[in-house]
């Protein structure tokens, strides 16, 4: 018995989305979307208009360190808001502020 998904399909496979394309801010060209927007606010939707998936997977990495340099509690409002704003730096500001103390870490 077939199903919704199958009714119609001759065994052809599932057809895939369209990918959604951007004018990646990070990159300068145009890339694939995100596929959802990442965060709330306009802010989400301006890096869901203009970033790109490989670009949004390097934030992610970042955050993860601004995360921890900056001791954030993603659940705490004031962590919330610094993240926005190093965010919105990282994208489309002069890039996202490290702490003072920061030392990279040595290869």
């Amino acid at each position: 018995m077939a199903d919704e998904k199958s009714a119609g399909n001759s065994g052809a496979g599932t057809t895939a989305q369209p990918v959604r394309m951007v004018k990646c801010v990070k990159f300068g060209r145009e890339m694939p979307g995100l596929d959802r927007i990442p965060w709330k606010g306009e802010i989400g939707q301006r890096v869901y208009d203009n970033v790109s998936k490989e670009a949004w997977k390097l934030w992610v990495e970042h955050s993860k360190m601004v995360m921890n340099e900056f001791r954030l509690n993603p659940l705490d409002p004031k962590s919330q808001q610094i993240m926005e704003e190093q965010l919105t730096n990282y994208f489309f500001g002069d890039g996202a502020k490290l702490p003072d103390s920061y030392v990279p870490p040595k290869h």
